[in-house]
């Protein structure tokens, strides 16, 4: 089972940024895709983007040219770079693996989550 411990969120002013990690540990094989999840209070829990092992990476489509994600394997740590962040960014923000051998944002396809940290953007 993969372990996931999300970090690096807090409170910032709309248009400031933010960048989360995401330390993994605990698999024997690299997960094939892993990504960033968020929850606002009384919503479904949202794919943000994901990356493949091989690099490729998929946006939702509020974040895009906004977000960016990464990892470093050396470090086995993901990265979600938030750049001119806003108010609707509010949310608990997770991070999740999958060992399925595609990667898309669906959480259905990520078995592994971690605990999640706080983003909260004010105006």
């Amino acid at each position: 089972q993969v372990q996931l411990v999300e970090s690096g969120g807090g409170s910032v002013q709309a248009g400031g940024s933010l960048r989360l990690s995401c330390a993994a540990s605990g698999y024997s094989y690299r997960p094939y895709c892993m990504g960033w999840f968020r929850q606002a209070p009384g919503k479904e829990r949202e794919g943000v983007a994901v990356i493949a092992s091989d690099g490729r990476k998929t946006y939702a489509d509020s974040v895009k040219g906004r977000f960016t994600i990464s990892q470093d394997n050396a470090k086995n740590t993901l990265y979600l770079q938030m750049n001119s962040l806003k108010p609707g960014d509010t949310a608990m923000y997770y991070c999740a693996a999958s060992s399925l051998n595609y990667c898309v944002t669906h959480r259905g396809a990520f078995g592994s989550w971690g605990q999640g940290t706080q983003v909260t953007v004010s105006s």
